[in-house]
């Protein structure tokens, strides 16, 4: 019989009558038997002498006399009164939590687990017996404050249904709030604003981490966006999740749960400016006086900022020089690979075909239509950065010029003369180039482009 397992009442009866005349060697077999041990035999019996037959029939029990760990009710009291009052207040109010609090008060805390189960007894938590333990596992984190920064935004509600956006910043080492910003949107302009707020507070980190939102960081779509231009201008590495990833950005993910937890118990928020106090409050006691449990000893967020050496900010990139593709050149050392002579004549209906070199400006026009008529042209030579559009159009003051579709949504340096416009990639290549068309010129097609350019041998 298992050591654990009761002993059968009857064979308790039996061992409760045992007669004292019994002969030598019939305990041994009696326990053979019914598979129990000498010990347990001689102890029921000597409880039936001592206490009475009743009393031999039932095992005692096995709770200890006395518990010096039993936690009293004034102790589970003033554990439910702590919770509660982290709950009103939008703090996480888990047993973790409370027990820092507890211990920050001053008060004598019960274990962890403890708090756990009086909670549970006392019906303000849910019991989730599906609820997986946290697994033992080794957290990534960089190795220093301003290593790196985690960026991104999440939805909120105004009064009257009225959505917005709040922009959060924080640090990857210490989870510190850098910044926070609220914004009618998720817009280039709003995120440049609280990573601009976050720089000036903090100064520069090396790398920002965001996911891949137009907003944020579009390279994988293509194209750069404003926020990765200004922080590459810095020096600052714009690195991003893989798409649908949304745990590598995992941090700032719990960051906008904290936020919320705290938000819902505050005053609903009429404007941004009211929507913005609170939020910056909210950093205040994240940052000052909240444990932090994703931290080395549950210490706040200001504390891990502070324990750690700032790295080094970046230094900024150089700005590159335009490559020499990009300049125009004098008219006697340009030539230029005539395009098919087959036009479309929808962009240009009532333009006559010509061919030949032009003699003002050195190009062969073999099978391109000359644009005549009054010419429109800026005054000055000149230079800008445009954004091409999803079609792959830019536009140069009225006019719409035709560069590619391949380079919609991206950014292309634009160089002009009083002979024309050369349009190149930012590493110097060239997309095409054009003369000015006539004035009121509303579309210039790609037909009209001189696309290729080349020098003279």
């Amino acid at each position: 019989m298992n050591n654990n397992e009761p002993v059968d009442p009857r064979v308790r009866l039996a061992i409760a009558q045992w007669p004292d005349d019994a002969p030598r060697g019939a305990v041994t077999t009696f326990c053979a038997e019914h598979e129990i041990s000498r010990k347990t035999f001689y102890k029921i019996k000597a409880r039936a002498r001592d206490e009475g037959q009743a009393a031999a029939l039932e095992p005692r029990s096995r709770r200890p006399k006395t518990s010096p760990t039993k936690v009293s009710e004034d102790r589970k009291d003033e554990a439910v009164k702590v919770r509660a009052a982290l709950e009103s207040s939008g703090l996480d109010h888990g047993p973790i939590s409370v027990h820092d609090k507890m211990v920050a008060l001053g008060m004598d805390a019960p274990s962890e687990a403890s708090l756990a189960r009086i909670f549970r007894e006392r019906g303000v938590a849910r019991a989730e017996p599906k609820k997986k333990p946290r697994a033992a596992h080794r957290r990534f984190v960089y190795p220093a404050p301003n290593a790196c920064w985690q960026l991104d935004a999440t939805e909120y509600v105004l009064t009257g249904g009225r959505k917005c956006v709040i922009f959060q910043l924080q640090d990857d080492l210490s989870r510190l709030a850098v910044a926070t910003h609220v914004a009618s949107g998720e817009t280039s302009e709003a995120a440049l604003a609280v990573v601009k707020k976050g720089v000036a507070a903090r100064g520069v980190p090396q790398r920002l981490l965001t996911d891949n939102g137009v907003a944020l960081n579009p390279s994988r779509r293509g194209w750069e966006g404003q926020l990765v231009n200004y922080v590459s201008s810095l020096g600052v590495e714009a690195i991003t999740g893989k798409p649908y990833k949304p745990t590598t950005q995992g941090k700032n993910e719990r960051f906008h749960q904290t936020l919320f937890r705290w938000l819902d118990k505050q005053p609903l928020a009429h404007t941004h400016a009211e929507l913005q106090e609170q939020v910056d409050r909210f950093d205040q006691i994240y940052n000052t006086e909240r444990p932090h449990q994703g931290l080395p000893g549950r210490i706040i967020p200001q504390r891990s900022w502070d324990a750690t050496a700032v790295a080094e900010a970046p230094r900024p990139k150089p700005v590159p020089s335009l490559p020499e593709p990009w300049l125009p050149l004098p008219a006697a050392q340009r030539s230029y690979a005539a395009e098919p002579a087959a036009l479309d004549q929808a962009e240009s209906p009532k333009q006559p075909a010509t061919s030949g070199v032009d003699a003002e400006s050195g190009f062969e026009t073999g099978g391109i239509q000359k644009l005549s008529g009054t010419v429109s042209y800026p005054a000055d030579n000149g230079r800008q950065t445009l954004r091409v559009y999803s079609n792959g159009v830019v536009k140069i003051g009225k006019t719409l010029f035709s560069v590619t579709k391949r380079m919609g949504g991206r950014n292309i340096n634009a160089v002009w003369d009083r002979d024309g416009v050369v349009f190149a990639s930012t590493e110097g290549e060239i997309i095409a180039e054009y003369f000015w068309p006539p004035a009121d010129t509303k579309y210039v097609g790609m037909s009209q482009a001189r696309a290729r350019f080349r020098r003279s041998s």
